[in-house]
């Protein structure tokens, strides 16, 4: 299946490293609703990316949620949403989305929920004014998050 340029999910899209979720974890801005909640933070290194305007997405899919069939069924819903309303996210952030529920809408209708889900979501944390300010008190004080190692089991 060939895709169109606009329609991949390209890597600097994507957020992948974990200092990356976790300074987004870390600055503590989210908005929920039933199924999903999504995090928000200014993005650091936009002059990295092709413009200012990127907006990047990372997803988190809990074991807890299901098996992997459950859990890849909703990352290939979210990345499809995010790809098809991309242009309509508030711009230079990067952005996480935490699965809350096991049930993944099924239909085209569903599908189009999940789209103005994460849209309004994220409309909802960047429009507080609580994220301006701390944006700019963050960019003053933009100093990378020091990881511990995770414990392995």
């Amino acid at each position: 299946m060939v895709r169109e340029l606009n329609q991949r999910f390209p890597r600097c899209a994507r957020l992948g490293c974990p200092a990356d979720f976790a300074r987004v974890f870390e600055f503590r801005r989210s908005a929920a609703n039933g199924l999903l909640v999504l995090y928000a933070c200014p993005s650091l290194n936009a002059s990295v990316h092709t413009d200012k305007s990127s907006v990047r997405l990372g997803i988190s899919v809990s074991r807890r949620i299901g098996n992997a069939v459950v859990r890849n069924r909703w990352k290939r819903r979210l990345r499809e949403a995010f790809r098809s309303v991309h242009s309509r996210f508030p711009p230079g952030n990067d952005l996480i989305i935490v699965v809350r529920s096991a049930n993944v809408p099924a239909s085209a209708a569903g599908a189009r929920a999940v789209e103005e889900m994460i849209v309004a979501l994220a409309n909802r944390v960047v429009d507080r004014p609580s994220y301006a300010t701390a944006a700019a008190s963050a960019a003053v004080a933009a100093s990378p998050p020091t990881l511990r190692p995770k414990r392995r089991r």
